[in-house]
């Protein structure tokens, strides 16, 4: 257990400082007068006098004490709310919670983060903003998440050494806790390295390196405007311009490619000729299957007999070569 004593001298001639100041605003809410001219007002929500160190005298677990090794438990940090009004700086008031209840009374509740916790996500989520507003709240206000009721806590851990979002070996696993759908992708053949080495405890990929969790002016929470402008930001051999291009490269790569995962090479949406036929009609060319009976003289061709368009069509991408209208070089 931290001892009070000697860890929050210092932190709480702060507090008291802070709170001297802030009681006005803290303590009081005075309504605006009705029409029978009287003033109401709210019962005063009072701090705690010694902070953290009352907080500490129930809740001294592993798991909360290691707060104190986090940004937000620094108290030489004067933006960490350790250092201003310590524990209830996001808990909120805890005079009232503190008080012995009678036999079989309860505690009053205080501000509580997670999934399982009584406070609204919107009062959560409140506390996070008031602080990361700079760096959050730019477009955090009508987004997916936001919308959905996702509280900041469902997916950081403030209480933890470090927060599982910032790792690469650990970031994915918070996200496919919701996005399953996602998770069953990029554990088929031909996906993105997502899934974590545990060799190395690394991924060369994060999802963040593609959406944005907080907000995005794009569909899906992209980093980037487009789905072809983050594609081509890796895949930079595929960027041209083309003196030939293939409509559905310029257009949308999810078109041809299933960006988390695929059971087909290349993260293809279907196998080829089947991906190729869906455009491209077989009429007046031969991208049907062969049998040997088919072929003139019965001599079979390795390039038409049940095999790919990708045989002779190989610049699917685009073509700069003068005679690449086809694709072919």
């Amino acid at each position: 257990m931290v001892s009070g004593s000697v860890s929050y001298k210092l932190a709480r001639r702060f507090r008291l400082a802070a709170l001297a100041a802030t009681c006005p605003l803290l303590f009081f809410f005075t309504a605006l007068p009705g029409d029978d001219d009287t003033i109401a007002t709210t019962p005063p929500e009072t701090f705690t006098v010694e902070g953290a160190d009352t907080c500490l005298g129930c809740h001294n677990d592993v798991d909360m004490l290691v707060i104190f090794r986090t940004p937000h438990g620094q108290q030489a940090d004067p933006e960490s709310p350790m250092a201003q009004l310590q524990c209830e700086n996001c808990h909120g008031p805890g005079g009232e919670h503190a008080k012995r209840g009678g036999i079989g009374g309860g505690r009053a509740p205080m501000i509580a983060f997670g999934t399982e916790s009584a406070t609204p996500v919107t009062d959560q989520n409140a506390v996070c903003t008031a602080c990361h507003a700079n760096d959050v709240t730019l477009a955090w206000h009508g987004s997916v998440h936001e919308r959905n009721d996702i509280g900041c806590a469902n997916c950081h851990s403030v209480h933890a050494a470090t927060d599982a979002v910032v790792l690469h070996s650990a970031q994915a696993e918070v996200c496919l806790d919701c996005h399953r759908r996602v998770r069953a992708d990029i554990m088929k053949p031909f996906a993105h390295p997502v899934r974590s080495d545990r060799a190395v405890r690394m991924t060369a990929m994060v999802c963040t390196d593609c959406h944005s969790p907080h907000a995005s002016v794009s569909t899906g929470q992209l980093t980037r405007n487009t789905l072809n402008e983050l594609c081509l930001s890796c895949h930079t051999e595929f960027r041209g311009p083309v003196l030939f291009d293939h409509a559905p490269v310029s257009e949308d790569c999810s078109l041809c490619h299933q960006p988390h995962g695929s059971i087909h090479p290349a993260m293809l949406t279907r196998r080829t000729p089947l991906l190729c036929q869906s455009c491209h009609s077989q009429r007046g060319h031969p991208s049907r299957s062969f049998t040997d009976d088919s072929l003139p003289d019965n001599n079979p061709s390795a390039l038409a007999l049940e095999r790919s368009c990708l045989n002779c069509h190989t610049q699917v991408h685009g073509s700069n070569h003068p005679s690449g209208f086809n694709l072919m070089r």
